[in-house]
């Protein structure tokens, strides 16, 4: 069928907004699901932009989609057509962590996310007779998409399904590295390092957890402003700050019970470690390419805790829908980060998330 996708030609290159064939033949386990909204996460822009990935170009990027279920495969028996859908991360469900309830950390994770061809095998999508690949088995820059069930969640639909895309990855990142992995306690410190989507996700899960001092720190005063709205109680901009950890050790009478690096800039897990205090547990999300630690002075002197944090060790059919719930009560104000762009506008709502004018992009299907 024919489809209309925004296409990556070229690495450093804009998306072009064009017709593409794509092949809706499905298997047994898969749905048809017309796109009516998809998230711009940083994972689509560092592809587009660098060739992140072990996947060639030309590739239809795009992996918070959401939309409403056309088609079902044969053995599929948890959807149906017409139903609201939030996407996901692909996983295999087959490896050892799968089997044993850690889809975030399948073994086929990067082959599946990232490698460009189905689960399957092959192409889904061509263009002019030429195969394109696709990204984390869903390429949601488009006005439909092939999924597995296993990487689908049924959502309710009294929310607008048109916000619900960036729960399946920046999200349910952010909320989940402090729900599922640091658990902080009611009353305790965080700092949180990057104030894009996940940071901000992680600012709001631990202010529904009732954690006393959420610090944000940014470079930009425009997300600081937009972080303490939704929840952080202190603001530090580290462009004009000398030493940031040192200041966070002052407001804090010896260091933060718990940090979040949820930006890949060099320099940040030194700054969030030495941020905490002694048995300070520290979440790596943002993919820094290196850190320059000691590890008897930042690590095991001060007793210091580091997890390295895949999708917030979320389980999406299960998680997704709590953060809904969260939403509606008016404890996970996600929607405040949002700024909506047509199809056509891409390479704007890139722009705009890179330069810190919007947190959130979500691209609305033609």
């Amino acid at each position: 069928m024919q489809i209309t996708a925004a296409v990556a030609p070229a690495k450093g290159e804009s998306l072009v907004v064009e017709p593409v064939e794509l092949d809706d033949t499905l298997h047994g386990d898969q749905l048809l699901v017309k796109i009516v909204a998809v998230g711009v996460c940083g994972a689509d822009i560092m592809r587009a932009k660098t060739g992140m990935g072990r996947s060639e170009f030309p590739i239809v990027l795009g992996h918070e989609g959401a939309g409403i279920v056309e088609q079902v495969g044969e053995d599929v028996r948890e959807f149906e057509v017409g139903d609201h859908v939030a996407i996901s991360y692909a996983s295999c469900g087959h490896c050892r962590q799968c089997l044993a309830g850690r889809p975030y950390a399948c073994e086929r994770s990067d082959e599946l996310n990232f490698g460009g061809v189905d689960y399957y095998g092959g192409s889904r999508f061509t263009l002019n007779g030429q195969p394109v690949t696709s990204f984390f088995q869903q390429s949601s820059f488009g006005t439909y998409a092939k999924v597995q069930e296993r990487n689908a969640v049924k959502v309710t639909k009294d929310v607008d399904v048109s916000l619900l895309g960036p729960l399946g990855c920046g999200l349910q990142t952010g909320a989940g590295t402090v729900m599922h992995i640091l658990k902080p306690e009611v009353g305790s410190s965080m700092a949180v390092f990057g104030t894009g989507t996940v940071g901000d996700a992680a600012i709001m899960a631990a202010k529904a957890m009732h954690v006393a001092k959420i610090i944000a720190v940014d470079i930009f005063d425009t997300r600081l402003a937009e972080a303490k709205a939704l929840g952080a109680t202190d603001i530090i901009n580290s462009k004009t700050v000398d030493d940031v950890p040192a200041m966070i050790q002052e407001m804090t009478d010896g260091g933060v019970d718990y940090a979040v690096v949820s930006a890949p800039a060099n320099g940040l897990p030194e700054q969030a470690i030495r941020s905490t205090g002694i048995l300070g547990h520290t979440a790596i999300i943002g993919g820094a390419a290196h850190a320059d630690l000691s590890m008897m002075n930042d690590i095991l002197v001060p007793a210091r805790q580091v997890t390295g944090v895949l999708q917030g060790f979320s389980l999406p059919k299960l998680f997704i829908p709590q953060l809904i719930q969260l939403y509606q009560q008016g404890d996970f104000p996600f929607d405040k980060l949002v700024k909506f762009y047509d199809l056509k506008d891409v390479n704007q709502a890139f722009e705009d998330s890179l330069n810190g004018t919007t947190v959130k992009a979500i691209l609305r299907m033609p």
